[in-house]
């Protein structure tokens, strides 16, 4: 215990620093762990993805074999003029798939939802669902959502459209809808080739994820007909780009893509592929430039009437031989007022359908985004933030410190940036760079305390005996001008009182100069403790002490003089290991301005008094007139 004691006294400083650096700590974790404070910083954390996705995004270059056949403005004109409206008859697509596959393309996914049968069109229908029954390389979409049972009663889908996934995460959590928007029966009974197109918006309402696997309800039947939704087990359905994916990587790089398994770490395994999710199989998309909408920097984009156009035979605006054969071919729209826009982290306007290739293009590059979790991002914010508050604190020039924490942020920024680029990792921004902040303010708050705490430690030591533990000599010159101009402002007198220690030569003699150290500390002790604590007792020199006692008259000191004489004489002084004595003391007595008016004819008036007290037998106060 003793040498813990040491250890604390020896270094007190820097545990106190330490100490002031543990509390910055906790400060700023209790900051970020306000709910108001985590959104703040949630919201600007997705702003800084979008940043920096902006700046990799046109450094990136998407797979050629993926291309968009889109209903864009011109084409949606095109089929107005030529069908007089919109849906069009689906002959027509049927039609465009057997184009697309006499070219042998690898996939055709429809990014469109072919509903209700149209009566008005029956044997158009008819041509498509052969053409889904006679290729098996086409994929189409259906769409889950919350729409209550008053509305639309839940279909009941085959179990063929099942996810044939297996899951070991323990915390996997897929987001389950309550009902499903169905489409033609006649199409799902001839393919299994069909998955959920569901997008999840995040609070800003820019998509940035999309999930893999949802899950919906199988129901009791029986209590849907009487109204109600009484589900007996949850399935589980992939998203049509993760079919896609399946049918891609299986015949472009012969990998076995039919089991798909959810490991320990909630990442999706298939094949060589290892997709990191969130528990509710939502991945964090990684974008490339700008929207082929736009510019056509990103996909291919094909319009959908130049296809047509090449199917009639017009060789003005036709597309090159086999331009299809072996290319993944997505077809969608583009219009916006056909509704299917997206906003996305470097587009404010994306074609839904770019934003399924843009997941395939991920799921073949193996380029989805990893999202660490919130307990490592808190640690990284924690250290960029320390290592930015011991900088600042241990630099001495605010400049110098302010150009190594703007270093260091950027430095973390640069780190950040290249890792989602070259490593497919999203770092946290927002939260470190805010820590820093806090931690560069927290540091020049620490660095006053302990400034402060310096220069009244260093003052102490100017100003106070070391010995004693009273003010020094020069604090007691300091104290008597100041009490001087003070009692000339307010016309209040005050007192000062000289002690000398009787027969102290005698002490250090007789018992050494250690005894004698140890009555000049107890004196000083007893005089502390019996006078006020607004009084000053200070050592004047050797073993002389004083009392300034402000807004003190003649009679008061008087008494007060006799008091510190009295305690002193009472008390038993240890000197040493089983040795003790008395001590007694002589005071003489001064007052302003009766007595003087500067501090030296105050001090000569106070030490006659006391040379009569020692004159008449000491242990006394000494009176002159």
């Amino acid at each position: 215990m003793k040498k813990i004691i040491s250890f604390l006294k020896k270094n007190k400083a820097i545990i106190f620093q330490w100490f002031l650096f543990a509390f910055m700590l906790l400060i700023v974790m209790v900051v970020f762990n306000k709910t108001s404070t985590k959104n703040f910083f949630l919201s600007m954390e997705l702003k800084s993805f979008d940043l920096r996705q902006m700046i990799i995004a046109e450094h990136k270059k998407t797979n050629k074999d993926i291309v968009i056949v889109t209903v864009d403005d011109a084409s949606y004109e095109y089929l107005l003029n030529h069908y007089g409206e919109w849906p069009v008859p689906r002959g027509v697509y049927a039609d465009f798939v057997n184009y697309v596959e006499a070219q042998k393309p690898t996939v055709v996914a429809f990014d469109l939802l072919f509903l209700k049968s149209f009566r008005s069109s029956i044997e158009s229908d008819r041509q498509l669902v052969k053409v889904f029954k006679k290729y098996d390389n086409l994929y189409t979409a259906m769409n889950f959502d919350d729409q209550p049972i008053e509305i639309r009663t839940p279909v009941e889908l085959p179990a063929k459209l099942k996810s044939n996934v297996k899951i070991e995460s323990p915390i996997f959590r897929p987001y389950v809808f309550q009902n499903c928007r169905s489409i033609m029966n006649d199409i799902m009974s001839v393919t299994s080739n069909i998955g959920q197109i569901n997008t999840v918006k995040s609070d800003d309402g820019v998509n940035r994820l999309a999930p893999l696997i949802v899950g919906y309800p199988e129901y009791d039947r029986a209590a849907l007909k009487s109204g109600e939704m009484k589900p007996i087990k949850t399935d589980l359905y992939p998203y049509m780009t993760l079919k896609v994916a399946q049918r891609y990587l299986k015949d472009k790089e012969g990998i076995d893509t039919d089991k798909l398994v959810v490991d320990k770490d909630n990442n999706l395994l298939m094949g060589n592929r290892k997709i990191p999710m969130f528990p509710d199989s939502q991945v964090v998309l990684n974008w490339y430039g700008e929207s082929g909408l736009k510019a056509n920097k990103t996909f291919t984009y094909v319009p959908f009437w130049k296809v047509l156009e090449t199917m009639n035979g017009n060789t003005h605006n036709s597309l090159p031989k086999d331009y299809f054969k072996g290319k993944v071919v997505y077809f969608g729209t583009s219009v916006v007022s056909l509704s299917d826009i997206k906003v996305v982290p470097t587009e404010k306007y994306l074609p839904g359908v770019e934003l399924h290739a843009t997941l395939l293009n991920n799921i073949i590059d193996n380029s989805i985004i990893k999202a660490f979790s919130p307990t490592f991002n808190i640690a990284i914010t924690m250290v960029v933030s320390v290592l930015v508050g011991l900088v600042v604190y241990f630099t001495a020039s605010i400049f110098t410190s302010l150009l190594a924490a703007m270093a260091i942020i950027l430095t973390y920024l640069v780190i950040a940036t290249y890792g989602m680029y070259y490593f497919n990792i999203w770092l946290w921004v927002a939260s470190p760079i805010g820590g820093s902040i806090l931690a560069f303010i927290l540091a020049y708050i620490v660095k006053y305390i302990v400034k402060s705490r310096d220069f009244e430690y260093t003052y102490k030591l100017a100003t106070t005996d070391g010995l004693t533990e009273l003010y020094n000599h020069r604090f007691f010159q300091e104290q008597m001008i100041m009490n001087i101009d003070y009692s000339k402002r307010s016309g209040q007198k005050f007192s000062l009182i000289l002690i000398d220690i009787d027969f102290f030569k005698k002490f250090n003699d007789t018992y050494g100069h250690q005894a004698g150290d140890a009555v000049l500390k107890q004196v000083a002790q007893t005089l502390k403790k019996t006078v006020r604590s607004s009084d000053i007792v200070c050592r004047y020199g050797g073993e002389e002490m004083s009392i300034i006692l402000r807004d003190t008259d003649k009679e008061e000191a008087k008494i007060t003089a006799q008091k510190v004489c009295d305690a002193v004489a009472n008390r038993m002084f240890k000197l040493g290991p089983n040795l003790e004595r008395h001590v007694t003391i002589s005071l003489g007595v001064s007052t302003y301005p009766e007595n003087g008016i500067t501090p030296t004819e105050l001090i000569e008036f106070a030490d006659k008094g006391l040379y009569s007290a020692k004159e008449n037998g000491r242990n006394q106060v000494g009176c002159i007139d």
